[in-house]
């Protein structure tokens, strides 16, 4: 399972982020997505530890806990919608319809 980080500070790090949920258990991994123009944190993050049980401990006591002076949103990360259903549901991009 992966946890969802939400409403992160612009000023967390990786490792901050790693000594936190360190507490619940061992951290496999922290990823902090960034934007793409910019390169800066979009303020959110996805957090792998190595047990389900230490996961769902970190969920329930972080979850609207406040850290960094923002009240995290912590819970289990949904999976990524695949590529086309993205595309198929922007308005900006003309729908094909099959036939040419």
């Amino acid at each position: 399972m992966t946890i969802y980080v939400g409403n992160l500070s612009y000023r967390a790090t990786e490792d901050d982020l790693k000594a936190v949920f360190a507490e619940y258990g061992t951290v496999k991994r922290v990823v902090l997505p960034t934007d793409r123009e910019t390169g800066r944190m979009r303020g959110f993050a996805f957090v792998d530890m190595n047990e389900d049980a230490h996961e769902d401990t970190a969920i329930t006591e972080l979850d609207g806990a406040e850290w960094m002076g923002r009240q995290l949103r912590v819970n289990k990360a949904k999976p990524r919608e695949a590529n086309d259903d993205r595309r198929s549901s922007d308005p900006r991009k003309p729908q094909s319809q099959g036939y040419e």
